[in-house]
C-alpha cells in the first residue's frame, strides 16, 4: 500500500513561507477534472486497493514539528506502507529518513534540486531546508546520495559534496544516460525539490534558478529506476509564488510517476 501524506511545515525555509500550503493544492490538481488519475504506465493513484491519502499531518509547533513527522511515519511503515510525502519546504526529508531508517536499511537517496542542502548550518539553523542532506549524511541514513540537477554549488558545499561522497550531475552534464550509468539499485529514496526543473517548468517555487531540468527529464529518471522504490516526497512547491496553478498540475503529475514505480 502507497500512502500519500501531507507535511505542512515551512518554519525552516529561509527566504519565504509558502511551502506548508503546499499538499492540498497538489491534491486539488490531481482531482481537478483537468488530468486523469492514471500514470502513464496506467498505474492509477485512484485504485484504493493500492494507495490511501491519509490527509495531513498535524504539525504543532517548530519544537515538536520533526518528531511528530518522525512518530506518525513509524505507524505508517510499521504496517509495511510506502510512504509518498507531500511538502513542505525540504527540512522534512531528514524525518523523513529518521522514520524510514528505524524500518529499512538506509536506502539510496536520488535527489533532484538546484541546490545541494547540504550547508552544515545554514542562517544559524542545523535543519534549515538547505542543510537536510548534511544531517542525513551525518547520521548515516543513505547508503549512496545521488544528486541531479544541480546548479548552485558553493565551496562551502563542494567540500560538503567531498566529504560525504555526494555523487552529483550537475543541471549542466544532465542526461538520462549519465542517470543510467551509476547503476543505481535498490532499496531507493526519492526526493525531488520542484526548483530542481527549470522555473518555465515549475515557477512556484521560493527560489529562482534558471537552467535547470524538463518535467521531461524528471519523468525519465524516475521511470527508469528499477527500484525497489521504497518511499519518496515532493517538496518546496510555494502556492504562493505559482502561475495559473501550473506548478500544482507539475506536482500532480510527478506524483503520479512516483506512485507508479513505487507500486
Amino acid at each position: 500500500m502507497i500512502s500519500i501524506i501531507g507535511i505542512p511545515l515551512d518554519y525552516n525555509s529561509s527566504h519565504e513561507r509558502g511551502p506548508a500550503e503546499a499538499p492540498d493544492k497538489i491534491r486539488a490538481a490531481l482531482s481537478s477534472g483537468s488530468m486523469n488519475t492514471c500514470a502513464e504506465n496506467m498505474f492509477d493513484v485512484a485504485d484504493k486497493a493500492k494507495v490511501e491519502d491519509l490527509g495531513n499531518i498535524e504539525i504543532d509547533g517548530e519544537a515538536d514539528g520533526f518528531a511528530s513527522i518522525q512518530g506518525y511515519l513509524d505507524g505508517v511503515l510499521a504496517k509495511g506502507h510506502k510512504p509518498l510525502l507531500l511538502g513542505g519546504d525540504h527540512s522534512v526529508t531528514y524525518p523523513i529518513l529518521k522514520a524510514l531508517c528505524e524500518h529499512h536499511a538506509p536506502p539510496t537517496i536520488v535527489h533532484f534540486d538546484a541546490h545541494p542542502d547540504l550547508y552544515d548550518d545554514f542562517e544559524g539553523n542545523p535543519h534549515s531546508h538547505a542543510s537536510p542532506f548534511a544531517r542525513i549524511m551525518e547520521k548515516g541514513l543513505a547508503n549512496r546520495l545521488i544528486q541531479i540537477g544541480i546548479r548552485t554549488i558553493n565551496p562551502h558545499q563542494r567540500d560538503q559534496i567531498a566529504r560525504f561522497g555526494v555523487e552529483v550531475i550537475e543541471a549542466k552534464d544532465f542526461s538520462l544516460d549519465a542517470f543510467k550509468a551509476l547503476n543505481v539499485q535498490g532499496p531507493v529514496y526519492i526526493s525531488l525539490d520542484l526548483d530542481g526543473l527549470d522555473p518555465a517548468f515549475a515557477p512556484g517555487v521560493s527560489h529562482f534558478e534558471p537552467g535547470g531540468l524538463s518535467t521531461r527529464d524528471v519523468l525519465s529518471v524516475i521511470q527508469s529506476i528499477q527500484g525497489p522504490v521504497i518511499g519518496a516526497d515532493i517538496v518546496e512547491y510555494n502556492p504562493r509564488k505559482d502561475v495559473n496553478d501550473m506548478t500544482a498540475y507539475v506536482a500532480a503529475k510527478i506524483l503520479k510517476e512516483l506512485a507508479a514505480v513505487m507500486g
